[in-house]
């Protein structure tokens, strides 16, 4: 962080510097559309730095997951460049937040946030919480141009059918909550309370401006499944924690598994090799949502295997770091 900040303006740091418990931590949000100029535009800052804000990101997550991050910015620069929008969609079009004084021992935060890229990031000593956070794709994979080959959450796709597609005919009816994408039984009241669809979420129920929603248990319980099973749910949380560094996942993977008796796996749609699909993995330490989306800027009107979007949230106070925070830093 002192790279970043050495280059600063006393105004792009009065931009980008807000107190540990500001409540902007909150307005991260997805939409292509710049809603909420909070912090330091990458695009607007010049190219040193945004490459030292770059370096902050890479510092903090695992190497695989800084390129997740990478390759979200580069799909998104894609989409823009095949839409002709480059000023409204390219690998800079996000903001940047720090949250506290940079420090190795009191708490401070970072939050990144633009369209289907959306970080948050606590830091407190040798802890981490990165939570909650927002990775999408419209294509997932770029097959030409300069970043030819970019390609993810193909993985969490991948693994989410395999486990969908091992369950034996009793846990296949327990998890698949809705039949079709677009059931008659999603209601679209316009109460948040009851809906399960709406045009920008689509499936998910843990988005942007969703803190602290309860989500009722869905679908089979991971303890009802056998171990290779079991291991599947692990290597699906591997993939939605890879912004983690490698210890750190670790540690967060062996929570999850303390609690497959209390860890639910839902599906909605249905689970034949090229069918769409939503699913979610639920537990009081960790809620991942998968979901295949219908075109925003793309042709498809239904959804399809090449838009995704997936959130990771922690239950229980866990988001934002807030069960690490003393009263005086929480939100």
């Amino acid at each position: 962080m002192t790279k970043v900040l050495d280059q600063l303006t006393h105004e792009q740091k009065s931009k980008l510097l807000y107190p540990i418990n500001a409540r902007e931590w909150r307005a991260w949000s997805n939409p292509e559309m710049l809603l909420r100029p909070l912090g330091l535009r990458l695009e607007e800052v010049s190219e040193s730095i945004a490459r030292s804000i770059l370096a902050v990101i890479e510092a903090t997550f695992s190497r695989q997951g800084y390129e997740k991050a990478l390759g979200a910015m580069r799909i998104n620069h894609f989409l823009g460049e095949i839409c002709n929008v480059p000023k409204v969609m390219n690998k800079y079009s996000y903001n940047f937040l720090v949250f506290g004084n940079p420090s190795t021992v009191e708490p401070w935060g970072w939050s990144l946030y633009g369209h289907h890229l959306c970080l948050n990031v606590f830091l407190k000593g040798a802890q981490i919480v990165i939570s909650p956070t927002f990775t999408g794709a419209e294509p997932n994979l770029i097959d030409t141009g300069e970043f030819a080959g970019t390609e993810i959450l193909h993985a969490e796709g991948v693994l989410g059918l395999k486990l969908m597609q091992s369950l034996n005919d009793t846990a296949k009816a327990k998890a698949q909550i809705f039949k079709l994408l677009r059931d008659p039984g999603m209601l679209q009241t316009g109460n948040l309370i009851e809906d399960r669809w709406n045009q920008d979420d689509q499936r998910h129920v843990c988005g942007a401006f969703r803190d602290n929603r309860i989500v009722p248990e869905e679908g089979v319980c991971i303890a009802e499944l056998n171990g290779d099973q079991q291991q599947l749910v692990l290597d699906i949380a591997e993939n939605f924690l890879l912004y983690l560094p490698d210890t750190a996942r670790e540690i967060r993977k062996q929570q999850i598994k303390s609690h497959f008796s209390e860890t639910f796996f839902c599906w909605i749609g249905a689970y034949g090799t090229d069918d769409p699909f939503y699913y979610r993995v639920q537990s009081p330490v960790i809620i991942f949502e998968f979901d295949h989306h219908s075109g925003v800027f793309l042709s498809n009107k239904e959804p399809a295997k090449f838009h995704i979007h997936t959130i990771v949230r922690t239950p229980n106070a866990g988001d934002y770091g807030c069960a690490l925070r003393k009263p005086s830093e929480r939100l």
